[in-house]
């Protein structure tokens, strides 16, 4: 399908950052463990997703030619202070404020390295909106606040996630996603909560040579049903299939045999 347009990734970036913010504000325990990230603890999240955005930020800015080792970002790792809200909260800030105003600069076509196949501005304004956009959720259910997405950056995010799989499986073979191969066995996606101008199904086929995928409504191997936000997080594995808000009809063991091999990002 279609992406956004760079501006609606640019809005949805500063309109993430600006929620994300909120969570690191909100009184919740900067030390607790994240538990849809459990090597983390919310800070430590915070951090990660707010230097991968001053990264992306650094190489749009400097039209990388070749990827950016992170050491050489400028304040990448964040405040000094451990634990201080304030702190974290006005690096954040700043950083949202540095990529948004970077890539509106850019636009969408500026010759930027990128690690999946597309070498532009327009690439890192897709990923670092899904990135924040996911990472917030990690934050929000580790601080107990109830999480939303608008639905066509849901439904972005999905397919490209399932880019990112097709990408993986023809230029890294030997990547566990490499064992994403099927013949003739398919997953339907499907959200219950969406009009038909969104069209938010998918059916994801695992033939012989790969994944192969298409936005519709067709029968499947099996069926994953919900709203578009937890069937969103379910297949990034921020849900448990057996969350209250899905349904999973038909061979239950094909979905979790993707969700094992569909780990990376």
């Amino acid at each position: 399908m279609t992406p956004l347009a760079h501006d609606r990734y640019c809005d949805e970036i500063a309109h993430q950052t600006a929620l994300l913010r909120k969570v690191v504000t909100s009184g919740a325990d900067l030390s607790g463990t994240v538990p849809t990230c459990p090597d983390w603890s919310l800070e430590e999240l915070v951090r990660h997703t707010g230097g991968a955005l001053r990264w992306a930020e650094l190489m749009v800015r400097t039209r990388a030619e070749e990827e950016v080792p992170e050491e050489q970002v400028p304040g990448v790792a964040g405040p000094e202070a451990v634990g201080d809200a304030a702190a974290l909260d006005a690096w954040l800030a700043e950083t949202g404020e540095q990529i948004v105003a970077t890539l509106r600069e850019a636009g969408p076509d500026a010759k930027v390295w990128g690690w999946a196949g597309t070498k532009s501005s327009g690439f890192w304004a897709r990923r670092m909106t899904h990135e924040i956009t996911v990472h917030r959720a990690d934050a929000a259910l580790a601080a107990g606040l109830p999480y939303e997405v608008a639905p066509e950056v849901a439904a972005d995010a999905i397919d490209e996630w399932l880019q990112i799989v097709e990408y993986v499986q023809r230029t890294e073979p030997q990547d566990v996603v490499g064992e994403l191969v099927g013949q003739g066995s398919s997953i339907h996606l499907h959200a219950t909560d969406t009009g038909p101008d969104l069209n938010a199904e998918w059916v994801v086929e695992l033939t012989e040579d790969g994944v192969r995928w298409r936005r519709g409504h067709e029968k499947a191997s099996v069926a994953l049903r919900g709203p578009l936000t937890p069937v969103l997080l379910a297949f990034y594995r921020r849900l448990p299939l057996d969350a209250k808000e899905l349904e999973v009809l038909g061979e239950r063991e094909l979905l979790e045999f993707w969700l094992e091999r569909a780990t990376f990002g």
